[in-house]
């Protein structure tokens, strides 16, 4: 029996495909690579407990830089910036809180008495 693969195809919107393409073309990165990144990226964003707000916020940023030219390691930056922004005025620990209070809220609803 062969081993299985530390791969899996999906489908993706050809459109995303090539913004990743263009996105890590410059970054010495492929596709593959690209896409990853973002995903990693977005699961650390996502488990920072960021709101739907400020995500949106985070995504209108990033579509408006894109269409302007800025260096990556600026978009780099701006983003550490943010995410130590909220570090220091203890928002972001504050949102930790939050999300963690309601998941547990939701876990003990499911729970079975």
């Amino acid at each position: 029996m062969p081993a299985p693969s530390a791969f899996a195809s999906v489908k993706l919107p050809s459109a995303l495909v090539e913004r990743a393409r263009q996105s890590a073309q410059p970054l010495r990165r492929s596709v593959a690579s690209q896409i990853e990144y973002w995903a990693t990226l977005g699961q650390v964003v996502e488990s920072t407990g960021l709101s739907v707000q400020e995500a949106r916020a985070a995504i209108e940023a990033y579509e408006t830089a894109a269409k302007a030219p800025v260096a990556p390691e600026q978009q780099a930056d701006a983003l550490v910036g943010r995410f130590l922004a909220a570090e220091a005025d203890g928002s972001l620990a504050q949102r930790v809180r939050d999300v963690v209070a309601e998941n547990r809220l939701r876990a003990a609803a499911r729970t079975p008495a």
